[in-house]
């Protein structure tokens, strides 16, 4: 089984459960920055991806594999836009090449709920040293983390989101484009939370960063759970994008839902 993970740190209970589960001798595990993962899911070239859920829209079906993904309640600390000015100043705003997801949520965020329509700006390796003046950036993933120090203006997007329509957050979900095995999908449903059950195990191994609670990052800041809640605000963010509407299916608790269904 091909499977396409995002190399964040956020991932690494989900690796290590994997790692841990006697699945890790059926798959073969690549790590990839978030735009990746859903390119090789629509070219088809892994099977389950924990892939952005801005690529869903794009997909003819798409099949929530696991009660798991990467989401936030609130603070999620690593999709941030940093800015030297506040949000109605900023004129440009660099798009992290890196993204799909946060990629698609910044635009709505600036316009439905800041009410700022800047210009978009695509970015380029090394473009974080170019946020300055009235050009804000958005940072996702490790390479956020830090960076509100060297800024005036940090937005968060899970804190915006939140306060803007009162749900949580849904930036990557475990997604099939065509059923798996219910026998595969159990166990690897399994592995997941026991990589999450090895949260402060996993804590102890992983490097210290100066400055930063790993274990509140992965306790309160990261919400792994896909529970309804998030269903809901997975719902509500797949509405406002634009494109083909195909169908989301889940296993487990949750029944098929047309996306073409959902009410703005």
């Amino acid at each position: 089984m091909r499977l396409s993970v995002v190399s964040y740190l956020n991932t690494k209970p989900f690796i290590y459960g994997l790692f841990r589960s006697p699945l890790s001798d059926q798959i073969e595990l690549s790590l990839d920055i978030p735009s990746m993962c859903a390119q090789k899911l629509l070219r088809d070239e892994a099977d389950l991806v924990l892939t952005p859920v801005a690529v869903i829209p794009e997909l003819p079906e798409a099949y929530l594999v696991s009660d798991f993904c990467i989401g936030a309640t609130g603070p999620v600390r690593t999709v941030c836009l940093f800015s030297e000015r506040p949000i109605q100043e900023v004129r440009r705003v660099f798009l992290d090449f890196h993204s799909r997801t946060s990629v698609a949520l910044t635009p709505i965020l600036c316009r439905e709920y800041w009410g700022v329509e800047p210009e978009w700006l695509p970015a380029y390796d090394g473009y974080e040293q170019h946020i300055g003046g009235d050009t804000a950036g958005l940072v996702i993933g490790d390479r956020a983390i830090g960076m509100e120090k060297r800024f005036p203006f940090t937005y968060d997007l899970g804190t915006a989101w939140k306060e803007w329509t009162g749900l949580p957050f849904v930036f990557a979900a475990w997604v099939s484009t065509r059923p798996l095995p219910a026998d595969f999908a159990r166990r690897f449903n399994e592995a997941l939370a026991d990589g999450i059950a090895q949260i402060p195990k996993l804590v102890k191994i992983l490097p210290s960063m100066p400055g930063f609670d790993l274990e509140a990052y992965f306790q309160q800041n990261i919400s792994y759970d896909l529970d309804e809640a998030k269903w809901q605000g997975l719902q509500h963010f797949l509405s406002w994008l634009p494109g083909r509407k195909g169908t989301l299916l889940a296993h487990g608790r949750f029944e098929p839902y047309a996306l073409s269904n959902i009410p703005r």
